[in-house]
């Protein structure tokens, strides 16, 4: 893990109606991604939000297991608070697992019962568990037997077949009496036999009431909605309904989103740092990763939105997408890409 001046502040949590003085935040969250929250892209959402929720990617409990368990756990103190998701349906590895979680520092440990894929559906992972409630209540037991940390569960509101209201009474029902407290929910069902992953986030329909509704018949539990949520406008509408927003594509597209998150959500004063002085702090951090070995490549694909909407981010995007691949780039492919963005042209918007 590499060193940075930002450790020291970020990992006091931050409560609010739904947390307690020992869990992070969940006001906001950037919801677990496959390939696109790595600890690269976690870095930079850190520098630019210290009181966002983030999320790794979904580790399968055989791939830490029976894999390479310190290169999936792998992240840096500033990346705090920090929830690592897992995928699974077997209530002692899950446990094991969470066990791992507590261990490698993290602050929360979080269940997947919200992916549609084909591949986690073999494995018995994912949105196919809501199909099987008492097993996901007994893989919460374990987890929570196994380690003082939060023990959350995401899911959607439905899956094909079992997607009326009672069900999906029943799936929270069933999960909370085993002891979890905290339901991100996706406000849509998962269909899972014709689409694809892609398809599940667009085509069955954002019912938002629903989840609303979830929370005005659990008013003990801590309800946070996912789905759908572009904007910090959007944002603050919901969280008149629920105790959390979970925000996904958009803040990887645009990560300047943000920005907006610690003035407007959670009431922080504390000055936002442009988008150049946020890239110019991430080059020490990128500088120790490029001595690990890792290539360029693997750091800047996920700093190709933050110029996004401003004079010169299309070309800040091209120069990178061109060069950050090539043999031996390094830290000169980001300054003169960033050279490409006028300083005095660079948008002060605080988020959308």
């Amino acid at each position: 893990m590499s060193n940075s001046s930002t450790q020291s502040t970020l990992k006091a949590p931050i409560q609010n109606a739904g947390s307690t003085a020992s869990e992070p935040s969940r006001r906001f969250c950037v919801a677990p991604m496959m390939d696109w929250t790595t600890p690269h892209y976690r870095y930079l959402a850190r520098l630019i939000s210290r009181h966002t929720l983030l999320y790794t990617e979904m580790v399968t409990t055989g791939a830490l297991l029976h894999g390479d368990t310190e290169r999936f756990l792998r992240h840096d103190p500033a990346e705090y608070p920090l929830a690592l998701q897992l995928g699974g349906s077997n209530p002692e590895e899950l446990a094991q697992c969470a066990r791992l979680a507590e261990q490698y520092g993290f602050d929360e440990v979080n269940l997947n019962v919200g992916c549609p894929s084909d591949r986690v559906q073999n494995n018995m992972i994912g949105a196919c568990l809501m199909g099987h409630p008492q097993l996901v209540a007994e893989c919460v037991a374990a987890m929570m037997a196994a380690t003082t940390l939060p023990v959350t569960v995401k899911h959607r509101i439905g899956i094909n077949g079992r997607e009326s209201w009672d069900e999906l009474c029943e799936f929270i029902d069933t999960v909370a009496a085993a002891g979890c407290r905290t339901f991100i929910v996706h406000a849509r069902i998962a269909i899972l036999e014709g689409l694809s992953p892609k398809e599940n986030r667009e085509i069955p329909p954002l019912k938002y009431d629903w989840v609303y509704r979830v929370k005005e018949r659990y008013p003990h539990l801590e309800i946070i909605i996912n789905g759908g949520i572009k904007t910090l406008d959007e944002c603050e509408e919901h969280l008149q309904h629920t105790d959390g927003v979970m925000v996904g594509r958009e803040a990887y597209h645009n990560p300047w989103m943000l920005a907006g998150v610690d003035p407007r959500l959670f009431g922080s004063d504390t000055p936002v740092s442009s988008r150049h002085q946020v890239l110019r702090t991430m080059l020490p951090y990128i500088e120790s990763e490029l001595a690990r070995g890792v290539h360029l490549g693997y750091i800047t694909r996920h700093l190709l939105g933050l110029f996004h909407g401003c004079s010169g981010g299309r070309q800040f995007r091209r120069y990178i997408s061109e060069n950050a691949h090539r043999r031996g780039a390094g830290l000169e492919v980001l300054e003169h890409a960033m050279s490409l963005v006028p300083e005095t042209e660079e948008s002060t918007t605080l988020g959308v």
